[in-house]
């Protein structure tokens, strides 16, 4: 039953992920439209094709066709992901046709399928905000320089066609109030994924044969998460006497086949171990044999969704001194450093020197967590922003 008073409304999520997948944006997504529908809402999701099957109570899932030639979407904006979003906008209109949709809610670029949908249909939609995309493709290709102002006006527009929009983050919630001041906006956090009662019967050091520290990174192998400088950084602190061991657990095939011949080539590869992915439900289970996380992160302004389980796991963070992590950490629990190489080897010396550091920035960073990005408030600021687009839909147009 839902547990709330709202009347029942249609909403069509559509999200240009492969999904489902254990990481970022698709977990976000799964958070998200399993608690629509536990609001009692009929929740509808379009996502790409790839991805695995699971089981979503009270949402109807929906995939586009197969593309010959298209697999291993990457997570950020790419040629692959580009062809997807043609296929999801013909499939939205599909669905548009054959349901009567109260909102539709738009995951990144899919604010802009929305705002035609808008057009053709006049179905009011949500923009979910979970990266700039107008920095995210500045940063990317960086000839594209000169079209920053134009990307910058075609996200604007989309905030402003919007009935609301979704920050993740602090950063992305001030961009959409510099665009539109008079817009509903709701700042709405990941939460920490971390599951108490989930374990695993492997043990990193007895499988890996590590002897000493462990600093784990967690996350996609993107460019952007800064794998590069982490692998350097780590170089220079082994140079300079560091005991600890690097374990890094995510990536895809290509991605690790990557860094792995990086690490030969620094010369660290015999006490870097990379793990690839492992199920979500598992991440507890891996950091609470971390002695540092590590979120080396060189671009973007939205929060990563591991750095809320990084805290609530109750260990010491190092992550880089940018916006990306600063709005979200200070110093008072975690430790941060210059996105160069020089600056995270010292902090990862200092942790590894510390451990009385790393047991007081645990603790404080696991309170800051709790108190702060749980899932009960998650849920108090998702059910209040619907209500509130809700009773605006209902309202009679201003003439």
């Amino acid at each position: 039953m839902p547990e709330t008073s709202q009347a029942k409304r249609s909403i069509l999520v559509i999200a240009p992920q492969p999904f489902f997948q254990n990481r970022g944006t698709p977990i976000a997504v799964r958070l998200l439209v399993e608690e629509l529908a536990r609001l009692g809402h009929d929740v509808h999701l379009l996502v790409f094709n790839e991805g695995e099957d699971v089981t979503l109570p009270g949402v109807s899932l929906h995939r586009i066709p197969a593309i010959w030639g298209i697999k291993n979407i990457p997570p950020s904006l790419s040629f692959k992901k580009i062809i997807c979003d043609v296929f999801m906008f013909f499939k939205a209109i599909s669905l548009l046709r054959r349901h009567n949709f109260t909102v539709i809610h738009a995951v990144e670029e899919a604010a802009f399928i929305a705002m035609v949908l808008k057009m053709l249909f006049g179905t009011p939609y949500i923009y979910d905000m979970d990266s700039s995309l107008a920095r995210q493709i500045v940063e990317k290709f960086s000839f594209l320089q000169s079209l920053g102002p134009a990307l910058r006006f075609c996200e604007r527009f989309a905030v402003k066609e919007s009935c609301g929009v979704v920050a993740v983050c602090r950063a992305l919630e001030d961009i959409a109030q510099a665009y539109a001041p008079e817009k509903l906006i709701v700042r709405l956090e990941d939460i920490s994924l971390l599951e108490d009662s989930v374990s695993s019967d492997e043990i990193l050091r007895h499988s890996l044969q590590i002897s000493g520290p462990i600093m784990l990174y967690v996350g996609n192998l993107e460019k952007y998460q800064g794998i590069d400088l982490l692998l350097q950084s780590f170089q220079l602190a082994l140079a300079q006497g560091c005991l600890g061991n690097l374990v890094i657990i995510g990536g895809t095939p290509e991605t690790l086949a990557a860094y792995k011949k990086y690490a030969e080539e620094l010369q660290v590869a015999n006490h870097t171990f990379f793990c690839g992915p492992r199920p979500v439900e598992l991440l507890g289970h891996y950091l609470a044999q971390a002695d540092i996380l590590l979120s080396p992160r060189i671009q973007g302004n939205n929060t990563p969704m591991k750095l809320y389980s990084y805290l609530d796991s109750g260990k010491a963070v190092l992550a880089t001194d940018l916006p990306t992590h600063t709005q979200v950490l200070t110093n008072d629990f975690a430790c941060l450093v210059e996105p160069e190489k020089q600056s995270m080897a010292a902090g990862m010396a200092k942790l590894l020197d510390n451990p009385e550091l790393c047991l007081r920035l645990g603790a404080e960073g696991q309170r800051v967590a709790r108190e702060n990005y749980s899932l009960a408030a998650f849920r108090a600021k998702l059910s209040d922003f619907y209500s509130r687009i809700f009773s605006a839909l209902l309202q009679p147009p201003v003439h």
